[in-house]
Formats: C-alpha cells, sequence, structure tokens
C-alpha cells in the first residue's frame, strides 16, 4: 500500500471482509455479518450534465469532534454524493476508529456505495497558518482520485449546520451552471494589509509532528505586486473545473500564490479567492458563500454562537448552511425536526429512501433510484436565494475587478 492510499481510512471497501478487518484492526470493533444482512446493492449512480449535480464534501474537525462530524455526516448524506471526513492530528487515532465504526452502523447505505471516507493520515490543527490549506488541497485531491466525476467541492466544519435537505440541494443546483464557484471575496483588504498579508509566518505543524502553534518572523513583506490579493470567507463551493487547476496547476499561477500563502496567517482567507480572480476563471465566480453567519459589530475573528433566537432568521434567509453551532446547541435539534425531518442517529431522508419510518427502523436502510430527488418547502426559498444572487452576479461588473 503507497503512501496516499494510507492517507485514507476507507470505510467501507469492496468485500465484508475487507471492512472486517478495517474494524477490527483499527477501532477494535467487533464485526458482524448482521450489521450488513439484506441490504440491497447499489443503484446506478447517474453522471454528467443530463443528470443530477453531486457534491465533494470536506468535513473537517478537532479533537472532540468526532460526535459533531458523525451528526453533520448524517445531516448532509447522499449516495450520489462522496464525503472524506478529517480530523485533525490533535485528535487520538483511536476517536478517527471511532468515527469510522460509527459511521459504518449509522449509515448503511455507505457500505454499499463507498462514498465515506476518513483521513488516516491527517494534518495539523493550527488555527494560524498554512496546515489548513494543504489540509483542504490534500483532500481535494482524494476526492477527485476516490471520484472524478463530481460537479461541486463543499468545505463543511463540525461547528456548521445544512439548512437544507441533500433533495433540497441537489434540485436547487440542478439548475446552476457547473462552471460557477462560490467565494465570498473583495480586493479591498484595508488593515488586513498590515496584520494578515504582509507579515512572514511559519506553520509549526507542517513541520513538526504534534505542534498546533506558529512562529513570526521580525520583519514583514511588501504586499506582492505580481497579482492582485484578495481576501474573504474560508468556506467555499467550488466548481471541479477549478479545483482541478488548483491541483494539477497546468499553469504556473496556482504554484506561485501556493509558494506565497505558505507563509501568510489565514491562507484559506486568500488563495481560492486570489487564484479565481487572477486567473481565467474570474468570471465564473459568485461573490457569496451559500452561509448563514451572524457578526458581532465591529466583526470579530469568528462569528456568533447561533442560538434558538436566530431560528426564524435562518428558516427565512434560503441559504442552505450555517454557523458557527455549539455541539450541544437546541437549535440543532429544531432544524433536524422542523426543516430536515431528521431522526437521531439517522440519515436525512430523501427520495432515494425507500424503508418504513418507523422509530425503530431507519427508512434508508433500504434504497432504490438515488438519481431522482424530492425537494421541500426549504427548497422553494434556497432557488429563490440563489435567482437573485445569480442575478446579481450577472447585472454586476465582475466581483474579480473590485
Amino acid at each position: 500500500m503507497g503512501a496516499a492510499d494510507k492517507w485514507l481510512l476507507p470505510l467501507v471497501s469492496v468485500s465484508f471482509v475487507s471492512l472486517m478487518l478495517f474494524l477490527s484492526a483499527l477501532s477494535g470493533f467487533s464485526a458482524s455479518s448482521a450489521l450488513f444482512a439484506r441490504l440491497p446493492p447499489p443503484s446506478y449512480v447517474r453522471r454528467g450534465a443530463a443528470a443530477p449535480p453531486s457534491f465533494a464534501y470536506l468535513l473537517s474537525g478537532g479533537r472532540g469532534d468526532g460526535r459533531r462530524l458523525l451528526r453533520l455526516l448524517l445531516a448532509v448524506y447522499h449516495p450520489r454524493n462522496q464525503y472524506l471526513l478529517h480530523l485533525s492530528a490533535d485528535a487520538p487515532s483511536s476517536e478517527r476508529a471511532e468515527l469510522a465504526a460509527a459511521v459504518a452502523r449509522a449509515v448503511p447505505a455507505a457500505s454499499a456505495f463507498g462514498n465515506v471516507d476518513v483521513v488516516g493520515r491527517p494534518a495539523a490543527g493550527t488555527p494560524m497558518g498554512s496546515s489548513g490549506l494543504a489540509a483542504t488541497l490534500r483532500a481535494a485531491a482524494a476526492l477527485l482520485r476516490l471520484d472524478a466525476e463530481w460537479d461541486w467541492f463543499v468545505t463543511l466544519h463540525a461547528a456548521d449546520y445544512p439548512l437544507v435537505t441533500q433533495d433540497d440541494l441537489i434540485h436547487v443546483f440542478s439548475s446552476v451552471p457547473r462552471h460557477l464557484n462560490f467565494i465570498d471575496h473583495t480586493s479591498d483588504i484595508g488593515w488586513k494589509e498590515g496584520q494578515r498579508v504582509q507579515p512572514v509566518i511559519v506553520d509549526a505543524g507542517i513541520y513538526l509532528a504534534g505542534r498546533n502553534q506558529f512562529f513570526q518572523a521580525t520583519q514583514k513583506r511588501d504586499t506582492p505586486d505580481g497579482f492582485k490579493f484578495f481576501t474573504g470567507s474560508p468556506w467555499v463551493i467550488l466548481n471541479r473545473r477549478f479545483i482541478e487547476y488548483c491541483i494539477f496547476g497546468w499553469e504556473n499561477l496556482p504554484r506561485t500564490l501556493l509558494m506565497y500563502f505558505t507563509n501568510v496567517m489565514l491562507p484559506l482567507e486568500g488563495y481560492f479567492h486570489s487564484v479565481a480572480c487572477n486567473s481565467d476563471f474570474r468570471n465564473s465566480t459568485v461573490n457569496n458563500d451559500l452561509r448563514y453567519m451572524v457578526w458581532d459589530d465591529p466583526p470579530q475573528m469568528e462569528p456568533r454562537f447561533l442560538d434558538s433566537t436566530h431560528y426564524d432568521e435562518i428558516v427565512n434567509s434560503g441559504v442552505p448552511f450555517a454557523r458557527k453551532f455549539q455541539e450541544k446547541e437546541y437549535l440543532l435539534d429544531k432544524i433536524d425536526e422542523k426543516i430536515l425531518r431528521r431522526w437521531r442517529q439517522r440519515p436525512v431522508p430523501g427520495a432515494w429512501c425507500t424503508g418504513r419510518n418507523r422509530w425503530f427502523s431507519d427508512p434508508c436502510s433500504q434504497w432504490s433510484n438515488v438519481n431522482i430527488v424530492r425537494p421541500g418547502p426549504q427548497a422553494e426559498k434556497f432557488r429563490r436565494y440563489m435567482d437573485r444572487i445569480l442575478e446579481e452576479s450577472k447585472s454586476s461588473n465582475s466581483s474579480c475587478a473590485q
């Protein structure tokens, strides 16, 4: 097994034997043949421009976030999509193994469709530095290798949660041009120039295992003039062609900017933004990250935690994702009950689920056609929101010119 293969802990395998070996060797979980008994075979997943879109999700978290990542996966799972779960290096190996075993128990479809993987050799969890960008690019490359036919790459954190079902998301994105990228960005960097752009830092977690801090040089560097610096939200939805451009780099720009952003304080707030707006992808970039967030005034480093007082706002916002949530926030339970219709420890039921919906029976333990969707009430709100931002994007000058 090569180094690239060892980086992933495959959650499901083509044979039951290999899955048993994985669970017993990595997590100590005793797999039973009854766990996968009577599961229907995976149905045909249609791909291509005429088929519904599919998404490659990177779900990331740190030490102690295993349960939150499981809940997030259950909230965004669909057999058409591909999922990669990343617990940073500060989390113990046992937590990754427990997460893999928990997903195998909670999502029977994952064993049939083989579309969920857990990162086995994670990146560092340095809050500032290039670790996050390195982990994201590495995950994107892995997702291309696992399934090169998805349409959009979506980054979510353990503190995020969806406000629409995957049927809603697939339905609305079916009418969205697949060359578009959703990146909140601006070239008006203001105070960030002196505090975020010019300081030179070294992420210790890249070079030293177990380190999670960074070192800052005493001198600063000038703002680059070889490209225009853009900044914005670190949470993005990127089309596959743009990800391939960043990973394979058939031009020098992605590599040049990667070398520069390696020593930037918060590279995830500028790398994809700057690559898109300094390349031919500038005209396919929508200036929106499709996230609901509440900020202090003036804004702090992170948005405020959401609670039940924000429920009406998030329901009417029309956006598909929100952040940040605390782990045991009651609002999450309300979203599960009222919007997603999700029972505890089960995936969100969609048109692909054909089992009986009972308290003792998971409807998604049985399935048929995964190429059809059944959008709910939130889909219409999301569609109106999407139509509005796409119209604004068409009618205004390129946001990358700002």
